[in-house]
């Protein structure tokens, strides 16, 4: 049977992965009341078509910071893809990209056997079709995944190490590998209260990273950042210091408040992604798509916001932007869509709702 919707992927994930696995990428904080809310307030909301109207040709891109992007469905940051398929981010990476193989031509002035130029396109000549945040807890290294999309439309989620200076490296890192955004996650001072992952006894950090693990003295940064505690002493106040070091944009994740909405645009951050972390924080939260209306009147559209969390169905994606994201960023369903066929699932599942968006788009 084909899998049609993005609820089909995820009932073959379940299937597919241990219980661990599973329980881990679904799980929510306490009694995963936010998690669930994150998609039933989606089916809460109706639409109003108007009819009559010339929708012969239908245009789904727009720019984000000031990219332009085939959609508004970008791929938000999620850490251990290994978890779902062997090469983890590297197929996410694959799956995001699109080949644009007529882009390559401008860049050589002989023709090129045909073989050859078939490779290259594949290899060089992918277009940023939607933007993918990479995660600071990815378990490829960035420069993996950096070489196996190198057109890709990439941002960096920061989790914010006590270390300053380690946190500079980092940032310079991604600034020389070519991401356009700094996209510093503000709702993890302390990790949730995920019961699964206590049950189930889960330390990814042991597990994935011990095997890899370096030190900053030998240039092995990532593994030592990401066996790290996060800093739970950032305040508004230390945003002015990541501007002073990075000309790359800052983007607030998990701002769910009018209040923290408005601290953002006086403190002169470029986006935020209005997130509860999918459930996994603070559970008895809104729902992101409810608190979105409330943070989108806040910033009065002097910063771009953008939205995560309950993402499952193109009215889903009209219902956020039609509410004021710029555009959506989808979590599990990419893990669902690497469990079912690696960077071809990853393929599928943005290509349904792609689909499904350009649908709700005509019919309303």
């Amino acid at each position: 049977m084909p899998l049609v919707c993005l609820t089909d992927f995820e009932a073959h994930a379940r299937e597919q992965l241990s219980k661990s696995t599973w329980d881990f990428i679904e799980g929510g904080a306490d009694d995963c009341l936010t998690r669930d809310d994150n998609i039933a307030a989606f089916k809460k909301i109706r639409l109003r078509p108007r009819y009559l109207k010339d929708v012969s040709k239908v245009d789904m891109r727009t720019t984000i910071q000031g990219e332009e992007i085939s959609t508004p469905i970008c791929i938000a940051p999620m850490g251990f893809h290994c978890l779902a398929w062997p090469d983890g981010e590297m197929s996410t990476a694959r799956g995001y990209t699109e080949e644009d193989p007529d882009n390559l031509i401008k860049h050589f002035r002989t023709p090129l056997p045909s073989n050859l130029s078939c490779v290259l396109c594949f290899a060089a000549a992918q277009a940023a079709g939607i933007c993918y945040i990479t995660s600071t807890y990815a378990s490829c290294s960035l420069e993996d995944i950096v070489a196996t999309a190198p057109g890709g439309l990439r941002w960096f989620q920061l989790y914010v190490h006590p270390n300053r200076q380690l946190n500079k490296q980092l940032i310079q890192k991604v600034e020389s590998l070519g991401f356009k955004a700094l996209v510093i996650t503000v709702d993890a001072p302390k990790i949730g209260n995920r019961r699964h992952n206590i049950t189930n006894q889960v330390n990814l950090m042991k597990n994935l990273l011990l095997k890899d693990l370096g030190s900053p003295e030998k240039g092995n940064l990532m593994p030592y950042l990401q066996m790290s505690p996060i800093d739970s002493s950032i305040c508004w106040d230390d945003l002015s210091w990541f501007q002073s070091i990075t000309r790359l944009p800052i983007i607030l994740k998990g701002i769910l408040t009018k209040e923290d909405a408005e601290l953002a645009v006086k403190h002169n951050v470029h986006g935020i992604i209005v997130s509860n972390h999918g459930g996994r924080q603070l559970d008895e939260v809104p729902a992101s798509i409810d608190a979105l209306t409330e943070v989108v009147a806040a910033v009065k559209g002097k910063i771009e916001v953008y939205l995560d969390g309950g993402v499952r169905t193109g009215n889903d994606v009209l219902k956020a932007l039609a509410l004021g994201a710029k555009c959506v960023f989808l979590g599990r369903p990419i893990l669902w869509g690497l469990a079912y066929k690696g960077e071809h699932g990853v393929e599928e599942v943005l290509n349904i709702l792609k689909n499904e968006f350009h649908t709700s788009m005509t019919l309303t």
